[in-house]
């Protein structure tokens, strides 16, 4: 009777020391998942949106520093200029990548929306292209060139060519130009308005003798810079591109950071590098 008293007590005892390890090692499981958990929190995830070329590619660049600060960047590639903004005004990206200050202003103007840049990074300088003429004074009477259809692209690519000599515009409209401004067109050219993002593909075009092309889409399409008929000049031109950001979070500390990360040394040389001036650095 007694040792089995002592063997009941021997197997409690036994069972109680099992339980208390049992519940120790839940405990510390529980403890390892929360800093854990801490540690995933400290990684804060930006999504931006951006043209392919140059942009996504000079994010891709900065990935890796942002990442040493905690920063986890996603880069969501369009193509094209409207989506960039209505998916940062609907809190689908935290950031967007791939316009200038005068195409936001008009985008801004049309749509209400609150967006604001955080800072210039790189300007793509705007040229005339062709798969059938190799000089200005080649273009035909009645030949057709294509521009982009958004108003501040298309009203620079008319002043382009009024630089150029193929058009005269009424005096003053300058970039705000539309193709009702052109008062000369001695050539009799056709201007036709064709989303930007498809201006590369029309050089094929049979009917079509150029084309003003914005510099990421020339790229993209295998175009070279250095080739183009005429092409802007890159000082004190007010079509940097930008990054943009709801004006809500324009004081963000980790979007501040992004905007840091593409003003570096660092990221003046990788552009300077790559791209041998069909895109210039523009801080």
């Amino acid at each position: 009777m007694f040792k089995s008293k002592r063997r009941l007590a021997t197997l409690v005892l036994g069972s109680l020391v099992s339980l208390s390890l049992l519940v120790t090692g839940c405990g510390s499981s529980a403890a390892n998942n929360t800093a854990s958990t801490g540690n995933a929190a400290k990684t804060t995830v930006i999504k931006v949106g951006a043209s392919p070329k140059p942009h996504a590619e000079i994010l891709e660049h900065i990935k890796p520093e942002l990442a040493k600060e905690g920063i986890d960047l996603q880069i969501k590639v369009y193509n094209d200029y409207v989506l960039p903004n209505t998916a940062l005004d609907a809190g689908e990206i935290d950031a967007n990548f791939f316009q200038h200050q005068p195409y936001l202003d008009t985008f801004i103007k049309e749509r209400g929306l609150k967006l604001v840049s955080l800072g210039q990074v790189h300007l793509e300088p705007m040229g005339l292209y062709s798969k059938k003429v190799t000089k200005l004074d080649d273009f035909k009477n009645g030949d057709t060139i294509a521009i982009p259809n958004d108003p501040s692209n298309g009203g620079r690519a008319l002043a382009l060519l009024e630089k150029a000599g193929l058009i005269k515009l009424k005096d003053g409209v300058g970039v705000k130009a539309t193709v009702q401004d052109i008062v000369t067109n001695d050539k009799q050219l056709k201007i036709t308005t064709i989303d930007a993002a498809q201006l590369p593909r029309v050089l094929t075009d049979p009917k079509t003798a150029g084309a003003v092309i914005n510099t990421n889409f020339a790229l993209e399409g295998g175009l070279n810079p250095k080739d183009a008929l005429t092409i802007e000049d890159g000082k004190n031109n007010p079509y940097a591109n930008i990054l943009v950001v709801k004006e809500s979070r324009k004081d963000d500390p980790n979007l501040q950071k992004l905007m840091k990360a593409l003003n570096t040394p660092d990221v003046k040389k990788f552009i300077e590098d790559n791209y041998k001036g069909s895109v210039v650095p523009a801080f």
